[in-house]
C-alpha cells in the first residue's frame, strides 16, 4: 500500500498513484532507455485497492497500445538543471532537459508507450498485462491512457539529436549453460537487454565488470568494443549489491 496523495495540486486535489508495474528489473541499471524497444520484456500492472473496480477499465479492451504515466524512482535533485547530459551521447555532452528525456528533471515524470497484451480480472481487481516495458519494479504509476494512433502517431516526426544514436548494438556472447538459468520464455527479452548495452555510454573499461539485475538473478559481464561477454550468473540478492 502506498501513500496515494502523493502531492497537492494548487486546485486543493492530490496527485495519486493509481498501481504500481511489476518487471523484471529490480534495479535501475540495465532497463531500457526507452519503451518499445524489446517488445519481449513483459510487465503486471497492479492497481490500488481505490482503484481496482473493473468499471475503470470499461473498454480499454479496444485498445492494443497504452500510454502510462509514471514516477521515477530514487531521483533526488534539490535544484532543477535547465541542461542535462544524455547518456546516449557519452555522458559528455550537454542538451536541454526539456529536449531529452532524462529522469533529473523539474518533476520526476516519466511517460511510456506499453503493448497492451491481455486484461485478466480476478478477486483482487483487474491486471494489465503490457510488454514493451522500460519500468523498474514496483514503479508507481499515476495515470493510464489509450494511445490513440490518429492523434499520437506522427510518421513524419523529427528525431533531433536522438537519430544518431537510435541503431547502437552490442554482440552479445552469452554461454548457453548460463543461458539456460533463465526461463525459456524470458530468454529473448534478456538477450536483446544487453544487445542495448546497460552501462553507461561513457564507460569504455574493457577490464570492468559489470553486474545486471534481472528475473531474481544477477548476470555479470564484460565489455570490450561491440562485444558483451557474460561471465557469470549468480542468485540476485538485493543485500549483497547494496
Amino acid at each position: 500500500m502506498y501513500d496515494m496523495c502523493v502531492t497537492k495540486l494548487e486546485s486543493g486535489q492530490c496527485m495519486k498513484v493509481i498501481a504500481h508495474i511489476e518487471t523484471d528489473f529490480p534495479e535501475k541499471f540495465g532497463i531500457p532507455r526507452q519503451s518499445g524497444l524489446i517488445e519481449e520484456l513483459k510487465g503486471k500492472i497492479i492497481f490500488e485497492s481505490e482503484y481496482r473496480n473493473p468499471e475503470a477499465i470499461k473498454g480499454l479492451d479496444g485498445f492494443n497500445y497504452i500510454w502510462l504515466l509514471w514516477q521515477f524512482d530514487g531521483v533526488v535533485r534539490e535544484r532543477w538543471s535547465a541542461t542535462v547530459k544524455p547518456p546516449r551521447l557519452g555522458g559528455n555532452q550537454r542538451m536541454g532537459v526539456f529536449a531529452t528525456r532524462s529522469p533529473f528533471r523539474p518533476n520526476p515524470i516519466g511517460m511510456s508507450s506499453v503493448k497492451l497484451d491481455r486484461i485478466e480480472l480476478t478477486s483482487k481487481g483487474p491486471i494489465l498485462h503490457v510488454s514493451g516495458i522500460d519500468l523498474k519494479d514496483q514503479t508507481l504509476i499515476y495515470d493510464i491512457k489509450p494511445y490513440l494512433p490518429y492523434a499520437d502517431c506522427h510518421p513524419d516526426a523529427k528525431e533531433g539529436f536522438a537519430h544518431e544514436v537510435k541503431e547502437y548494438h552490442l554482440q552479445v556472447d552469452f554461454p548457453e549453460a548460463l543461458l539456460h538459468m533463465f526461463p525459456k520464455e524470458k530468454r529473448p527479452a534478456l538477450l536483446k537487454t544487453l544487445e542495448q548495452d546497460p552501462r553507461p555510454s561513457y564507460h569504455h573499461d574493457p577490464e570492468r565488470k559489470y553486474g545486471m539485475a534481472f528475473d531474481d538473478m544477477d548476470i555479470h559481464f564484460t565489455v570490450d568494443g561491440n562485444r558483451l561477454t557474460v561471465l557469470e550468473v549468480v542468485p540476485y540478492t538485493k543485500e549483497e549489491r547494496s
